[in-house]
């Protein structure tokens, strides 16, 4: 093993150099506080690595994205979302008895407790669905034991709940009656059918939807240590329970840098197509600092290529609206966007290809689902990421409670002036 040197006050320290799979380098600084009394200062942690993982490798420079080592092209032509799930969660693909029995144990814990469901009733009419969200999976620790004996059964009961906790915030916000998860349908076609049955009138589930839906969860599956994932692991390496662990995940991502993002684009496209659909104005508007606007959907913190997930969704987008029978201006107003931004020498000299977002809220207003249930789609995809990084963080032998330092630049030490005489 090779060692890297700091040089700090004069004195040389030798630091061990640790090396991926796939032949990314790290310096490890464990020891670096007991050794200098010094720490390193990284805001935002950008380029600091808090943990080993098996789960995914993201190459950011070339457009890589892989879970457990199989290309993400490749998962999402010959996957199932719950196919991803299992491989996530376990590392390895499921042979076909694994994987009936896998489909089979979530299908059957989908219901949630009826005492449960009345706490929907405590929400106000207008309760934005990812509060809903976190609050009932925080919930259901009140329900379920947590031990390392029941993680199995957790992981089962928290991949065949969610979906109807969602399916019921979104029932509850527009006044319909619950539609309860049916065992003949499978996971995306389950979701669907809660969402959009109305009890007593016929539903065919759109199989393009369906499909859609699908793809859209293995995109979603994992990430590395985004803001939430490392959310779910600061969280559970208190020994906190799965439950509130995978809530605090749900927070985390529930904000507009994170995953909100898609709302954003939708919400850019729309008010592109309302000012006349001139794309090249709001082209040149995003090259000019002053303007105040930003393309959003474009970019991203860890790709410096295109980003695989959006090239896989591009042509997803396009099938399911003319399947739907739907001519949406808002998917040609992306694509003249995206053409334009890619031979575009501002933006190509600065990286800005699209990202999964550009492509996710189109697809979801294509399906019907409305525009505040965008992140709760995310969350529903990204929780067998979630659950799969607080697994392997607690079988770690070298699990640890997160606790990171800082560098103090307040005051220093003074005295407390009484406060007659302030």
């Amino acid at each position: 093993m090779s060692n890297a040197k700091l040089i700090l006050d004069g004195k040389e320290y030798e630091l061990p150099v640790v090396v991926g799979t796939e032949g990314e380098v790290g310096i490890d600084i464990t020891q670096l506080r007991a050794q200098t009394k010094a720490i390193t200062l990284d805001s935002g942690f950008a380029n600091t690595g808090s943990c080993k993982s098996s789960i995914t490798f993201i190459n950011g420079e070339e457009g890589i994205l892989r879970y457990r080592g199989y290309p993400i092209e490749q998962i999402a032509e010959n996957c199932s979302f719950l196919e991803v799930a299992y491989l996530i969660i376990y590392g390895e693909l499921p042979n076909k008895e694994q994987l009936e029995k896998f489909e089979n144990d979530i299908k059957h814990h989908s219901l949630i407790n009826e005492r449960l469901i009345k706490m929907f009733d405590g929400y106000p009419d207008d309760a934005h669905p990812m509060a809903v969200l976190s609050g009932m999976i925080g919930a259901l620790a009140t329900y379920y034991p947590d031990s390392e004996e029941d993680m199995d059964l957790n992981i089962i009961r928290l991949l065949a709940k969610a979906p109807t906790i969602a399916a019921f915030s979104y029932k509850r916000s527009v006044g319909q009656p619950f539609v309860y998860p049916r065992n003949d349908l499978d996971y995306c076609e389950n979701f669907l059918n809660m969402m959009f049955a109305v009890p007593s009138e016929p539903y065919e589930i759109p199989k393009v939807f369906a499909e859609a839906l699908n793809l859209l969860l293995i995109l979603h599956a994992d990430h590395e240590q985004n803001c939430s994932t490392s959310t779910v692991r600061m969280v559970g390496s208190s020994l906190a329970n799965i439950y509130s662990s995978i809530s605090a995940g749900v927070c985390a991502l529930w904000g507009p840098l994170h995953g909100g993002a898609n709302q954003q684009v939708l919400a850019m496209l729309q008010r592109i197509q309302d000012d006349g659909g001139d794309y090249e104005k709001y082209i040149n508007m995003a090259k000019d600092k002053n303007s105040g606007f930003r393309l959003m959907g474009f970019g991203h913190r860890v790709y410096k290529n295109y980003d695989p997930r959006a090239r896989i969704l591009k042509t997803v987008a396009a099938k399911v609206l003319e399947a739907a029978g739907k001519d949406d201006p808002l998917l040609d107003i992306a694509k003249k966007l995206e053409e334009i931004a890619l031979n575009d020498e501002y933006f190509v000299q600065r990286k800005l290809y699209p990202n999964v977002d550009f492509y996710s809220g189109i697809l979801y207003r294509a399906m019907g689902i409305p525009l505040n249930m965008f992140t709760v789609m995310f969350a529903l995809g990204r929780l067998p990421g979630w659950i799969a990084q607080f697994k392997e963080m607690r079988e770690d032998p070298k699990f640890r409670i997160y606790r990171p330092r800082q560098i103090y630049v307040g005051p220093a030490q003074r005295d407390v002036v009484p406060i007659d005489q302030r």
